[in-house]
């Protein structure tokens, strides 16, 4: 398959360039190795940690390692040898060298913590996930996502890349680089996608007994995707404790899997709700778990609404994953009042709210809520977007535009 290039490559030469090492981390089969192995190629030494000699000699003889394979190197799974942190930390006080360690991992809680004890301010961490619909569709632009006039009037698209089909043929297979083969079967893939998480990364975080009663609980996570996180009404479906449901859900949001977004609220919106939502980052795992498996069931089905949010949010993250900011500045707001703006983006002191439609129509009561920024001091209110299936871009209003799919 056509290697597809990722944004995320100047971010991981950024970094490069600033430290002695680089730690790609997010979840299985987004592409890590791949994409490192692509841009660097012979240039630099490669050892995975999948491989059992070599972890045995990364976990018993750790002083050796990286004599073996001495940096400038990439060491795929560190997670699985976390010991290596101290032997980095000192060849790079030592040699006083940039870009010398590449790594990868797909558990982002263990290496965190590891990294933090052991590399702070000497490694740069990445966050990387699937495919986005810019990469999908030869998009170059690698800029966050922004609602502004400086941001939209620059891009250049194919407008062929926004057809309303294409859309939702993404969001049903996914993300995943494998899933851009038409060949392969969405159904093969993600089946044996989830018995490998839940075989490897799962029990790895934390002791699941049951691995159906595990397997059960994503498939209610993933019916919840764009809603408020209820974790008593995830309980109660499937059967476990409220503990158990927080603690494995911990585990989707430390695996990258899952994304809980944090409402906007201050002293001023006291009425504004303070319970997150969640969002899966791949929409395509969604419709497996929840058995949308065609475009057609997808955007006809009960679940169209929060698919396609789902799948608008989590572009949007990516946007700022692949720029290298692992914390986006991204919220939501809604109210007791049922005033809601489905993200609020927050820059310079200015907050950008986005309205996400399923039809190619808005108007300007899809955008009442946003007013309710207006209301914060401190802050002023920029530009808005309602992301929509329209054709063009083009203005709602003298502040607000009505933004196509395709500029995310």
């Amino acid at each position: 398959m056509k290697y597809i290039h990722r944004h995320i490559e100047s971010t991981i030469r950024r970094m490069a360039k600033t430290f002695p090492a680089v730690l790609v981390t997010g979840p299985r089969q987004v592409g890590k190795t791949t994409v490192l192995k692509t841009m660097l190629k012979d240039s630099v030494r490669y050892v995975t940690l999948d491989n059992r000699q070599s972890l045995l000699t990364a976990r018993e003889r750790q002083e050796l390692f990286f004599k073996e394979f001495y940096p400038p190197v990439i060491v795929d799974e560190i997670q699985y040898a976390p010991n290596l942190f101290s032997e980095i930390k000192q060849i790079a006080d030592t040699e006083q060298k940039r870009g010398e360690f590449f790594m990868t991992g797909s558990q982002a809680f263990h290496l965190m913590k590891n990294v933090s004890e052991s590399l702070a301010g000497r490694v740069g961490v990445i966050n990387m996930q699937g495919l986005s619909l810019r990469e999908v569709n030869g998009d170059d632009c690698d800029k966050p996502f922004l609602p502004t006039e400086e941001f939209l009037r620059n891009r250049s698209i194919n407008k062929e890349a926004d057809s309303y089909w294409h859309i939702w043929n993404m969001i049903v297979r996914g993300g995943m680089p494998l899933m851009q083969d038409k060949s392969v079967s969405a159904t093969d893939f993600y089946t044996s996608y989830l018995s490998t998480y839940i075989s490897r990364d799962v029990k790895d975080l934390t002791q699941v007994s049951d691995e159906l009663q595990f397997l059960k609980f994503l498939t209610v996570a993933a019916a919840h995707t764009g809603n408020l996180v209820n974790y008593e009404n995830i309980a109660n479906e499937v059967g476990v404790s409220l503990s158990t449901v927080k603690r494995w859900m911990s585990i989707l949001v430390t695996s990258g899997i899952v994304y809980i977004l944090e409402p906007y609220f201050n002293n001023i919106l006291n009425r504004a709700v303070k319970t997150p939502k969640l969002y899966f980052m791949d929409t395509g795992l969604v419709c497996h778990l929840t058995r949308w498996y065609t475009e057609e069931q997808a955007q006809n089905g009960a679940m169209s609404g929060a698919l396609l949010e789902t799948f608008v949010v989590s572009e949007i993250i990516k946007s700022y994953y692949n720029a290298g900011i692992s914390r986006p500045p991204i919220y939501f707001y809604r109210d007791k009042d049922k005033n809601e703006i489905d993200l609020i983006i927050e820059e310079n002191g200015t907050l950008y709210p986005i309205e996400i439609k399923k039809t190619g129509h808005a108007n300007s009561g899809d955008i009442s809520a946003f007013k309710k920024l207006d209301e914060i001091v401190g802050y002023k209110r920029g530009s808005g977007a309602v992301v929509s299936f329209a054709d063009d871009l083009r203005y709602l209003d003298e502040k607000n535009y009505i933004v196509p799919m395709r500029f995310l």
